[in-house]
């Protein structure tokens, strides 16, 4: 059997279609869109102009002067801006403040239209009203004190497009008068300049989540302390962050050392230092442990000499001698007694073993020795002997003996010898 198709797709149900479409078109335009309208347009008016019409019933019934189409990039809230120049060019006006705050402000929640020819243009309805836009939240104020709940003439006591800030204390005098007071003395008393009504800065702050979290002594300081004369939300933010800016007082160092406190000082408490000299270049050992920081860091810590002479002295046993190689005797257990661990350019033991006490054979300083110290080598015999051999130049001993043994002499040239 045959399937027959649809009326309403057949040629006359087509053309039926576009005629009954093209009558409502004809009837529309003809009654001013009211096919397509809501109501009504207000014709509110405070005696003049504002786009070419002193109300909204004045536009004719020109959907397109306030309304936008979907694909249109514009939003509505700037077409009614397009006529409502006011707003943003006085100062005076709450609404600059509202627009400023908000990329997404929709007029019509609190001024609809269609309404009636006589119907006001603004709702009192405060669950309807973005406060938060106006940038103060009341998400803080929903209730006074007394448990009842706010109204706008609580706040805006001098009609709803101005707002005194001295109401805020008025209020809060009688919540808390102590603290209320000692704040407005800390902080001032322009509160919008910090709070906003959501107590960015009230007892819920976070220090914690900030560039500069609280730890030790820090945690229960008043915030006055760190933040004097802070009067806006921008002077709580520059305050600055570095530990010599409220600490200067306390140094002791009087700024030898720089300003960077925390690289021995910790929150825990400003006169314990926990620097760890051990993990420096130059570890201390033995009786540097004990030694003040000041000691060897009169001017500043980086860049400090390492050497030893930088802190001691050469003494006068040997001045000049050994610059630069005090560790050769010396170890940081103590200064003295010292004992030689380096190289000697004559052999102490003379290759026998043993060592002898450097005033044995440097009685006076380490500039000059003598061999008549020890063993059988009297000055007398050391004389007779030599003068024996024709041997007159005989007192720099070890440029014939370099290893203080006789008979390395004995074969030798000897400069400035006998006759």
């Amino acid at each position: 059997m045959k399937s027959k198709p649809l009326g309403c797709i057949s040629i006359p149900g087509i053309l039926i279609g576009v005629l009954l479409c093209l009558l409502v078109s004809a009837f529309s335009l003809g009654q001013g869109n009211v096919l397509f309208s809501p109501g009504e347009l207000s014709q509110f008016t405070r005696g003049r102009e504002l786009g070419g019409a002193a109300s909204h019933a004045g536009t004719g019934g020109n959907c397109a002067a306030c309304h936008t189409p979907p694909f249109s990039p514009e939003t509505m809230a700037q077409r009614c801006l397009a006529c409502h120049t006011n707003l943003t060019s006085d100062p005076e006006n709450f609404h600059r403040v509202m627009l400023a705050q908000s990329q997404q402000t929709a007029c019509y929640r609190c001024h609809p239209d269609h309404r009636g020819a006589n119907a006001a243009l603004t709702i009192t309805d405060l669950s309807l009203f973005p406060h938060d836009q106006s940038g103060f939240s009341l998400s803080g104020h929903q209730k006074k004190s007394n448990g009842a709940g706010f109204a706008c003439a609580d706040c805006h006591t001098g009609g709803y497009a101005r707002f005194e800030q001295a109401a805020c204390q008025d209020c809060h005098l009688q919540v808390d008068l102590a603290f209320s007071q000692a704040h407005a003395a800390e902080f001032g008393k322009l509160c919008l300049d910090c709070h906003d009504g959501a107590d960015r800065y009230g007892s819920s702050f976070d220090h914690q989540r900030t560039a500069f979290p609280l730890e030790g002594l820090h945690a229960p300081l008043a915030c006055s302390a760190c933040h004097p004369g802070a009067h806006s939300a921008s002077d709580l933010q520059s305050t600055p962050q570095d530990c010599f800016t409220c600490h200067a007082k306390d140094d002791s160092h009087q700024g030898k050392f720089g300003r960077d406190c925390k690289g021995c000082h910790t929150a825990q408490s400003w006169k314990q230092a926990t620097f760890d000299h051990a993990r420096s270049a130059f570890p201390l050992t033995g009786a540097h442990v004990q030694v003040a920081c000041d000691r060897c860091h009169q001017d500043q810590f980086k860049g400090t000499p390492k050497a030893c002479s930088a802190c001691h002295n050469s003494p006068a046993s040997h001045p000049g001698v050994f610059e630069g190689e005090c560790d050769t005797c010396h170890s940081t257990d103590a200064w003295t007694p010292a004992q030689f661990n380096g190289k000697h350019t004559f052999p102490i033991d003379h290759g026998e073993g043993g060592l002898s006490a450097c005033k044995t054979c440097h009685p006076q300083d380490y500039q000059t020795y003598t061999c008549y110290s020890c063993h059988e080598h009297q000055a007398n015999e050391v004389s007779a002997k030599h003068l024996e051999e024709g041997i007159n130049d005989f007192q720099d001993c070890t440029r014939c003996h370099p290893t203080g043994r006789e008979e390395e002499g004995e074969d030798g040239e000897h400069e400035g010898g006998g006759d």
